[in-house]
């Protein structure tokens, strides 16, 4: 379990703390500084870089995420599924697997701009070139 700053450190008494009530609130009376009882210790945070490829993934989800915006069967529907194939995806530790998943990613963006490049292309030529005129 990781803790949050501790709320019930008093600023002025390097060590002491307050007591605090089941719910977390302050409680009266002062307690001595001592070890914690071991469900309450902290536990460092993980390094950043505990996976390199993190900022990687989080960078494809947001790219992703911003080009669904247009997408055509509107921007909840790419928002669920996308957010259903990260979460599919979640647990996966081996690097190489997270590799080819970017690479798959990287490629939907790929088709997704096409699509979006076919669409303003078509719009264009029937908005200016009339078919029938031919």
């Amino acid at each position: 379990m990781r803790c949050q700053p501790d709320r019930d450190r008093l600023p002025g008494l390097p060590g002491w703390t307050v007591n605090l009530d089941q719910s977390g609130n302050r409680a009266s009376g002062l307690r001595q500084p001592g070890p914690r009882p071991a469900e309450t210790r902290c536990e460092p945070p993980l390094p950043n870089m505990a996976n390199p490829l993190r900022s990687e993934v989080i960078a494809l989800y947001k790219h992703l995420l911003y080009l669904g915006r247009d997408y055509p069967k509107g921007a909840t529907y790419f928002k669920e599924r996308l957010k259903h194939a990260f979460m599919k995806n979640k647990d996966e530790t081996d690097p190489e697997k997270i590799r080819t998943l970017v690479k798959r990613g990287d490629f939907v963006i790929k088709e997704l701009e096409a699509l979006y490049f076919l669409r303003k292309y078509r719009t264009m030529k029937h908005r200016y070139y009339d078919e029938h005129k031919k």
